[in-house]
């Protein structure tokens, strides 16, 4: 034991911090508690005074993650820091610049909507797709039957992978084509999905938008149907959002006959993909034209990114920025993944968490430099 502060600070191995998790959530609000998993720590602090809330940057139940969204937005209970002092200084860094050399990168399915959606699995922007005709709809589910394996197999060489994914979507792309989707059926297909945003993420946008601060959602699925999730879920645009996907071309009877530009599949989605990049609001008829092209995008050179797989922090490496702050939602599967999301992101939003935790982190990043 050490102390911190003039309060006991007790060290201990991960482990144990995960046994300890259900006996420090039952102790009674006269105790504070701050946890941190690299390396992992729990910090006693005498009795607070009766307004103070119970710290735990642990991870909770869903129930947990809902009353602190009711209880003016606090997820210490489902945050988790790599390193607090390194985004410290990370975040200065971002201030002293300020939003002008600011950009946002975000992942879609998983990072922008939620992972569970009334309890389920929720669905993906690709998995929500259904084009009219069950024939082609089981000719697409058994390609994902045989590629997604490999997209995650630990013995295939990268560059043998990146041909396999290659293929995947190409097939898949053939088959829509093939099967005669249109974009009726894409209209369809979202409202009767089960895919939502998290909450917090249309105030994101809000905040940003109003900065001029542009953001661009990378993703490996169909800018078409994530531009209609948008328009189903939001009701609305946003002019400093840019989606970096795969783009279809549909004739004036709106059925697809061909996709526009490069493939973007999961291994290359990254700022290598940004002439893809379109301006969401060009899609649904708004007038404001962009209020950022690519060039002037690859000019900011400050970076918060966002993502929900390890991979996702690749979606950077086309830009040469000078600071990146990495925030990853660690959805599922906490126990054998805290660990190395807490080394690879500066912080890491647990169990689903909603948007709140980036829109105050954005804040500090955006506030006013004495």
């Amino acid at each position: 034991m050490i102390l911190y502060n003039s309060s006991p600070v007790f060290m201990l191995s991960q482990m144990s911090c995960y046994r300890l998790q259900n006996i420090l959530t039952a102790l009674p609000a006269c105790v504070n508690i701050t946890y941190n998993p690299q390396p992992c720590y729990l910090i006693f602090t005498s009795p607070p005074s009766n307004n103070s809330r119970v710290l735990c940057s642990g991870y909770s139940s869903k129930n947990q993650v809902k009353k602190m969204e009711a209880g003016h937005h606090d997820l210490s209970k489902v945050t988790v820091f790599g390193d607090p002092q390194l985004l410290q200084r990370k975040i200065d860094a971002v201030r002293l610049a300020g939003p002008a050399k600011l950009q946002v990168i975000a992942d879609f399915d998983g990072t922008l909507t939620n992972y569970f959606v009334n309890g389920r699995r929720g669905q993906s922007s690709h998995g929500i797709l259904k084009q009219g005709n069950a024939e082609y709809d089981d000719k697409r589910q058994a390609l994902y039957e045989y590629y997604h394996p490999l997209e995650f197999s630990p013995t295939i060489p990268i560059e043998e992978k990146t041909k396999l994914m290659e293929e995947w979507w190409g097939k898949t792309h053939n088959l829509l084509i093939e099967g005669g989707l249109t974009y009726d059926a894409i209209k369809e297909s979202v409202a009767s999905s089960a895919i939502a945003f998290r909450d917090g993420v249309v105030e994101l946008f809000e905040f940003l938008e109003e900065r001029d601060i542009p953001v661009l959602i990378f993703s490996a699925g169909l800018a078409d149907i994530i531009e209609e999730v948008l328009r189903q879920k939001v009701h609305r645009s946003f002019k400093n959002v840019k989606i970096v996907s795969n783009r279809m071309v549909f004739d004036n009877d709106g059925r697809l006959i061909s996709f526009k530009g490069k493939l973007i599949h999961s291994l290359n989605k990254n700022e290598h993909a940004l002439e893809m990049a379109a301006p969401v609001h060009e899609h649904f008829g708004d007038g404001d034209g962009p209020i950022n092209d690519n060039a002037s995008v690859k000019k900011r050179t400050n970076v918060l990114l966002l993502g929900d797989h390890l991979g996702d922090l690749g979606m950077s490496d086309g830009l040469d920025y000078e600071t990146r702050i990495s925030a990853g939602f660690l959805n599922d599967n906490i126990e054998n993944n805290l660990s190395n999301y807490c080394k690879a992101f500066d912080v890491v939003y647990l169990n689903d968490a909603p948007m709140w935790g980036v829109v105050k982190l954005v804040s500090q990043m955006c506030s006013t430099v004495n």
